[in-house]
């Protein structure tokens, strides 16, 4: 907002107490681990401090702020809105890496005229007046598409998603020399002694390490191992794993599922380690093997890392309906072979339902929608809707992004991205999806390699079968997991609304005392108190 001629509250607002709000995460809470959720997102900072770097990188004064407030927050970061006389925004802290990654990152699609907020001003390191890291940027004047998603009708829906492939294509046809995360060389030359791999047409920029979240995870960050550059796609499938391993090899211990709700498929047993590191060896012996045979989709591009709806920003017109004017939060963006980067983003895609997987039209709605029970309509409403964005996603991509629609269509390239994300996550006490994968790849070989030199690793018939017991049981946890969450009301990582807290306790409290009260024996009642999924947990061991 800006306030023409309004006082100078700046004056008042830092004479006086800060808000804590400022400080603390405010936007939810956790039914589990909700003090440390919340004690993991608390940053203290100067606030005097931070309004005077605001005001120096756009050349203002500190006088010039008329208001200071937190506009929006993230799991781990704050967006502040600034208002100078003329309006004027807003900073948000970060660590070291992902800070200067996300700002080389933004003024680099920003230089091929992709709508990215303007940088003013930034610090990688909390050595400065404000105390903590920080990225001053432009203030995106318009709507955030998770405002008007679900309001908007069919032809909104299609246009938006073909700008968004239009974007996508823009931004992915940027070739790279390495595979890794983007900075200006002089912020990774003070951390690293490198100024990493220059860009061939832009020597300003260059490809440093990676800042995905699962390279630095806990106390992942204190391993010294490659995280990139990668010149090569094979170092590319290679590194995550090795990151895993050195992990492992130092931290590892014997430990219990971290999703409580899937102990029981293990029987409530501790899984060793030994056992994941077998898994991620066997990956690295057979990853090599699976990549795409179309070179077309091997060069190291970039994309968004997480296109939701919050993350677009829209503006409607008379004349042109809704336009993206925004794309934010560039927070851990990753360069990578694009047959790894490829892929419907989660918000969008709709693997679940058959008729999307057919790449066919969705069918209309029911000529019978109207006799249907008000549940009914809205289910099959609901359906349609989610087999519309799918398929319009993927056929925008497929007219616009031609190299993506290969990628993301292509069913050896799926399996191997699905292997290298599975393999690349931190280890937390599960061996299923690992091994399920390597399985798969064992069984499909021919199919997956084309032929030619046989599959370097092989499990006995009792493995695999032991193995697809454990799916099913898993599936079977999977669904109680899903039917607890609906009751409750809470998302993967029980977040809920604020709003909601009291309400979702109450009945996460309910339901326990139901299990316990349902429960056909001593052990099985022991079984529910040491492990129910909604009370608090020591995470120290997963990290």
């Amino acid at each position: 907002m800006s306030c023409h001629g309004s006082a100078r509250l700046t004056i008042n607002l830092l004479a006086g107490p800060i808000s804590r709000d400022l400080f603390n995460y405010t936007s939810g809470r956790w039914l589990v681990n909700d003090a440390l959720r919340h004690a993991e997102r608390k940053l203290i900072f100067d606030v005097e401090g931070l309004i005077k770097l605001a005001a120096q990188s756009i050349g203002r004064q500190p006088d010039d702020v008329i208001d200071f407030s937190k506009l929006a927050e993230g799991g781990f970061n704050r967006i502040f809105l600034i208002t100078f006389h003329d309006g004027f925004p807003n900073g948000r802290p970060y660590s070291y890496y992902a800070v200067a990654s996300e700002v080389a990152t933004m003024d680099f699609l920003r230089s091929y005229g992709l709508p990215i907020p303007q940088v003013h001003g930034y610090s990688p390191t909390s050595d400065n007046v404000a105390k903590t890291e920080y990225i001053l940027m432009e203030f995106m004047k318009g709507t955030n598409l998770s405002d008007v998603w679900l309001e908007m009708g069919e032809s909104d829906i299609v246009s938006v998603l073909r700008q968004i492939a239009q974007l996508e294509s823009k931004m992915m046809t940027i070739s790279f020399p390495a595979a890794g995360s983007l900075y200006y060389p002089h912020d990774l030359e003070k951390v690293t002694g490198s100024k990493g791999i220059p860009l061939r047409k832009n020597k300003c920029f260059c490809v440093g390490p990676d800042t995905r979240i699962s390279m630095w995870h806990g106390r992942r960050s204190q391993l010294d191992v490659d995280r990139g550059p990668y010149q090569t796609t094979e170092e590319v499938l290679a590194g995550a794993a090795h990151k895993e391993l050195a992990y492992l090899e130092q931290f590892s211990q014997p430990l219990l599922p971290f999703q409580r709700m899937r102990r029981e498929g293990y029987g409530f047993q501790k899984q060793l380690p030994s056992n994941y590191i077998e898994s991620l060896n066997r990956y690295l012996l057979i990853a090599q093997s699976l990549i795409p045979n179309n070179p077309a989709t091997h060069h190291f591009c970039i994309r968004h890392p997480d296109l939701k709806q919050s993350n677009i920003i829209v503006s409607k017109s008379a004349d042109t309906g809704w336009q993206v004017i925004g794309l934010i939060d560039w927070q851990h963006t990753s360069i990578l072979p694009l047959f790894i980067l490829g892929g419907i983003p989660d918000c969008l895609q709709n693997y679940d339902d058959e008729i999307s997987l057919s790449s066919m039209p969705p069918p209309p709605l029911p000529e019978n929608l109207s006799s249907l029970t008000e549940s009914e309509q809205i289910e099959a409403k609901e359906l349609h809707r989610r087999r519309l964005i799918h398929y319009q996603y993927v056929k925008n991509t497929a007219e616009c992004n031609i190299l993506h629609y290969e990628a993301l269509t292509d069913r050896v390239g799926m399996f191997l991205r699905r292997l290298f994300y599975v393999a690349s996550e931190p280890w937390e006490g599960e061996t299923f999806a690992l091994k399920d994968a390597l399985i798969y790849a064992t069984e499909k070989w021919e199919r997956l390699t084309g032929g030619g030199a046989p599959c370097p690793v092989a499990f006995d018939a009792e493995d695999v079968r032991e193995t697809k017991k454990l799916e099913a049981m898993l599936r079977e946890d999977d669904k109680m997991f899903e039917a607890i969450r609906a009751i409750v009301n809470f998302d993967s990582d029980t977040w809920v609304s604020n709003m909601q807290y009291d309400e979702a306790m109450a009945r996460g409290k309910c339901l326990k005392e139901k299990a316990l009260a349902a429960a056909m024996s001593a052990e099985e009642r022991a079984e529910i108190m040491a492990h129910w999924l909604l009370d608090d947990i020591d995470e120290t061991n997963y990290l």
